[in-house]
């Protein structure tokens, strides 16, 4: 399950820039001195926001529950909220800070939530494995997309077995916790069901991408063939006079 939006440009360059890594990477230091790309999303009632920068203040947090309706009854599908981000984003690129204890509340102790958030980074999720900094949600709207119009990967829906599709014909229901405005910027947002592999999901894009720039390519190699087989064997050597 991935959720989409439209004309949102996280490719902007200041948009892009507007984080601090060394603070996503758990630095302390860079927790509570933030880096000055993430102005005017560095510091807010004099204490350092954390996770600082655009990026993090606009993050998506709508809430997408699938339900299955069968004989008038609701049954709620399973939704995987693990495994959706990188590896080596998960592993690598982002962690908590480090102190005494495991407690995020004493860890993020002195800075404050983002602008837009309703609550801090700590209280992410309930599970420590995926609160603060390591959250998945937040690694994979961290993770800017190049072009306007894009989609993120929200949840996994597990096939159960191998007999049965992984969401069998029938109706669904789809509840939406509407929290993230998209009017301000003309955008819509729309939820996509796609069945992914070892490449990842289906995408038409690059596809149609290869196709139309090998067409014009052999195109193009067609009509220099041409020319060259019908001026290239002129001789425009001119004979010099003694």
């Amino acid at each position: 399950m991935y959720y989409g939006l439209s004309n949102f440009y996280q490719n902007h360059r200041r948009y892009v820039k507007s984080r601090d890594d060394s603070q996503l990477n758990g630095d302390n230091s860079s927790l509570l001195n933030p880096s000055k790309e993430c102005e005017p999303y560095r510091i807010n009632e004099d204490k350092p926001i954390a996770p600082c920068g655009a990026i993090a203040n606009s993050m998506f947090n709508d809430t997408l529950e699938l339900y299955r309706i069968d004989n008038d009854t609701r049954i709620p599908i399973t939704l995987i909220k693990k495994g959706i981000a990188w590896w080596t984003d998960k592993n690598v690129k982002f962690r908590n800070p480090t102190g005494d204890g495991n407690n995020l509340t004493a860890l993020f102790q002195g800075t404050t939530k983002p602008v837009n958030w309703p609550k801090p980074v700590y209280m992410l999720d309930s599970e420590p494995d995926n609160n603060g900094f390591i959250n998945e949600d937040f690694i994979v709207w961290m993770r800017t997309a190049a072009l306007p119009t894009f989609r993120k990967l929200y949840r996994l829906i597990e096939r159960k077995n191998n007999l049965q599709p992984t969401l069998q014909a029938g109706k669904y229901s789809l509840d939406i916790a509407y929290n993230y405005p998209v009017h301000s910027f003309d955008g819509r947002k729309r939820m996509i069901l796609s069945t992914i592999s070892w490449m990842g999901g289906k995408n038409p894009f690059l596809g149609i991408a290869y196709i139309t720039v090998g067409s014009i390519c052999f195109f193009l190699g067609v009509v220099l063939l041409i020319i060259h087989h019908k001026y290239g064997n002129r001789n425009t050597s001119a004979d010099i006079p003694n």
